[in-house]
């Protein structure tokens, strides 16, 4: 009778003990990006082995068909963690009571198309997740904690990342359409740029990946980001060296490393006739993965982030990609790294560009 009784408890317990589903939304579901994302979302390995998901996909009606078809795709993976899959056209239904949002899906530049042309287009797309966002969203996420003793700040809830590009500028009309849910929630995906430096090192020191630490993209998710390597580290044999000290090559770390990194996305697009969807899917999830988990202690990662109050002198009303730590669900941009003149004017660079973007796309918000 004890031993039943005991069985009875622990059940009764497991039960109970058991995580919430977290509701994520991924938009742009349809998409290439998408398909290679899901999987790794709907396993667990972005968001824990232990937390259930419900997937929330959105995308435009015409994809609805498609949609349909990831829906038994992930069905028939018959994985543990997923709740439920929801597929949408309706932004009501997408964001309602999300925890987290991927927001993938933008306005790819078409033949022809002007920069201007894909900044208005994308505006309109990127205002209208803000406001759906801004009113859907479990209003307890909107909260934010000030720690007065360190100056930084803390909040609880959802994270909005984005992915699609101009990811910076579109993530900025994303927030300010959004008024309600701190800037600090916000962030565009420059972890895919990240993951491409340090690979080079890797590749051209002879180590792997995970030898290679702070290296920082800085600035716009474009052809003038700025990958950083002044500040990193590579593990050589058990020891810990500067990345000029290890590579000994400082024409190459300054000019054929930079213009790969830079130049990479257009790369893959000419050799596959695609656009990078693989390396962008796990770039996500480790974006992500920190949010929740937290970056590694001594270590910095890149985000593109709201600069306000940053300390390297970049305009304060921008997403720009900075060394950044997590915490608790909360980054901190890492200040005091010494900044020497050919940083800074790579660093300059990547801000004006963005500013340009901002004040056309601004513009645009405000028609």
């Amino acid at each position: 009778m004890l031993t039943l009784l005991t069985a009875m408890y622990l059940v009764v317990r497991s039960a109970s003990t058991q995580a919430e589903p977290i509701r994520v939304v991924v938009t742009g579901a349809a998409g290439q990006i998408a398909y290679s994302l899901l999987y790794s979302i709907a396993k667990g390995d972005v968001f824990g082995k232990d937390q259930p998901i419900i997937l929330v996909l959105l995308d435009i009606p015409p994809m609805l068909p498609v949609l349909d078809g990831v829906v038994m795709e992930l069905q028939d993976c018959a994985l543990p963690l997923l709740r439920e899959v929801i597929p949408t056209d309706e932004v009501e239904v997408g964001f309602k009571d999300i925890d987290a949002a991927i927001l993938v899906g933008s306005m790819p530049r078409k033949e022809g198309m002007e920069r201007k042309d894909l900044l208005k287009a994308n505006v309109a797309i990127f205002k209208t997740q803000g406001a759906a966002l801004d009113k859907y969203a479990k209003k307890t996420v909107k909260r934010i904690f000030r720690e007065e003793k360190s100056k930084s700040f803390w909040y609880k809830g959802h994270h909005v990342l984005v992915v699609g590009n101009p990811a910076n500028t579109n993530c900025l009309i994303a927030s300010k359409s959004a008024p309600s849910i701190p800037k600090e929630n916000f962030s565009c995906l420059t972890r895919l740029d990240h993951n491409r430096a340090s690979s080079q090192v890797a590749i051209r020191c002879g180590v792997s990946s995970d030898k290679v630490k702070n290296v920082i993209i800085w600035g716009n998710h474009s052809s003038t980001q700025y990958p950083d390597v002044h500040h990193a580290k590579v593990d050589l044999h058990g020891a810990e060296m500067g990345v000029y000290e290890t590579v000994k090559d400082e024409a190459w770390l300054r000019g054929d490393f930079i213009s790969t990194v830079q130049l990479r996305g257009a790369a893959v697009i000419k050799s596959r006739k695609l656009s990078s969807a693989m390396s962008a899917a796990k770039a996500i999830c480790d974006h992500m993965r920190d949010i929740w988990f937290g970056t590694k202690e001594g270590e910095f990662i890149s985000m593109g982030v709201y600069a306000a109050g940053n300390s390297y002198g970049v305009p304060e009303d921008l997403i720009y990609s900075f060394p950044v730590q997590i915490k608790n669900k909360t980054w901190k941009i890492v200040d005091g790294l010494p900044i020497n003149d050919f940083s800074r004017a790579k660093m300059d660079a990547t801000a004006a560009e963005l500013v340009e973007e901002r004040d056309t796309a601004l513009d645009f918000l405000s028609q």
